[in-house]
Order: structure tokens, then C-alpha cells, then sequence
């Protein structure tokens, strides 16, 4: 079982639909759960909607005193757990970060977003520190124009992607219509049609890219050999 967690202190990082678009293509081939820790409770509300994968379940997480139960219950009934944090720094945070095989700190091509990334992952090595053992971490680019992206976006991503003691996904999560729907309409990117959203067959072969990337680290970090493979 692998457990991915999703972190940014910032608002509109692009966090949740980012969790969204990762649950939704791993189940179409294994069982996941998506836990929905952030107080707005956007995922909770996206799993009243019809179309939800039937192989995908939506846990709301109750407390910071429940979390670590609701991972390991999850972790037993499922190949992948996605946990979707609150956009603050706490102690909820910091435990399931602990539990995790994976973070992905997402965020947008940004000043302020950098910023906020940096504030995750500082205090992501503190969790390390305290739980005694490493936690792989990569950096995720949202939101981001496929084609003539601005000097400040190029300046930014290009900080990250020099730093070699922070990884960077080479998949980026584009601006699309299609990501946006599904908050609205429900269900995931395969059950959207191309009739009511622009560009949805890219928006499906990026959502399948960034799954088989985060995937693939999952295997490279031996986050649970047997049931990634």
C-alpha cells in the first residue's frame, strides 16, 4: 500500500484538484482511497456528484486525533491512499506526512507559491527528523500554460529544477477546462465528454503522465514493491 500525501500551506495551489486527478486514474486500474482533510471539504462535496470510480472510495477526515486511524484503515483496504491536507501548517499535518511514502507539494509558477513550497518542505524535513527516516518529496508545477509561459513563470519553475536537492515531477499539471469541470459535473476526466469541455483527450493523456510518474517514484523510493508493481 502506498500512501501519497498532497501539502501546501497556500490556497489555490492547485492541491485538491491535483488529488482529484491522481485518484480518479488510479482507479481505473487499482483501489483507492482518498482522504479529504482539507476543512472546505472540496472532495467530500466532489463524491455527492455522480460518475465517482467504483473502485475509488472518499473518507472525510473527522479530526487530527483520527487521521492516523482513518490512514492505517485505509492503508488495509487499499492499493493507493491519496490524503488531501488542510492549506495550513498543524499537527494533522505533520502526521500524516509521517505516514506517508510519498509527499507531492503542489504549486504554481508563482513567487508567492515558491515561497509557500519552500515553507512545506522545511518543515517536511523537521518530520523527518522526527519520525527518524527519510520521505521522498517532489515538487509539482500547476496550473501551467502549455505553450508561452511568461518570463516570471520560467524564472520561477528554473529555481527549483537547478536545485538539485529538490525534486521536480517533469510532468506539469496544465491550465485545462477539463480539470475544472469535474467539481462541477462529478466523476473523473474518462467520464467527462468532449462535447462540453475544450482539449479533454490532453487533459486526459497529462492526467495519465503525472499518474505514471508519481507511480514510477512510488517503485524507484520502494514504497510497497509488491503492490505498486
Amino acid at each position: 500500500m502506498a500512501v501519497v500525501t498532497f501539502a501546501n500551506s497556500k490556497g489555490g495551489s492547485g492541491k485538491t484538484t491535483s488529488a482529484l486527478i491522481l485518484a480518479c486514474e488510479l482507479a481505473e486500474h487499482a483501489s483507492v482511497c482518498l482522504i479529504d482533510a482539507d476543512p472546505r471539504r472540496p472532495l467530500t462535496t466532489w463524491a455527492k456528484l455522480p460518475g465517482k470510480p467504483e473502485r475509488l472510495t472518499v473518507v472525510t477526515n473527522a479530526s487530527e486525533k483520527t487521521i492516523l486511524d482513518e490512514i492505517d484503515a485505509a492503508r488495509a483496504d487499499n492499493q493507493f491512499v491519496i490524503v488531501d491536507l488542510e492549506g495550513t501548517a498543524s499537527r494533522l499535518t505533520s502526521y500524516a506526512i509521517s505516514q506517508s511514502d510519498m509527499v507531492v507539494i503542489p504549486m504554481k509558477e508563482q513567487q508567492q507559491d515558491a515561497l509557500a513550497a519552500i515553507d512545506v518542505i522545511q518543515e517536511l524535513k523537521r518530520d523527518m527528523k522526527a519520525v527518524r527516516r527519510t520521505i521522498p518529496f517532489a515538487v509539482l508545477f500547476t496550473q501551467t500554460k502549455v505553450v508561452a509561459k511568461s518570463r516570471t513563470a520560467r524564472f520561477v519553475s528554473n529555481q527549483f529544477k537547478a536545485n538539485d536537492a529538490t525534486p521536480v515531477f517533469a510532468t506539469e499539471i496544465h491550465e485545462r477546462d477539463a480539470y475544472s469541470a469535474l467539481f462541477s459535473v462529478g466523476g473523473g476526466l474518462r467520464r467527462l465528454s468532449g462535447r462540453d469541455v475544450n482539449n479533454l483527450e490532453a487533459a486526459i493523456r497529462n492526467a495519465a503522465d503525472f499518474a505514471a510518474e508519481v507511480v514510477t517514484m512510488l517503485r524507484a523510493n520502494g514504497a510497497n514493491q509488491k503492490r505498486v508493481a
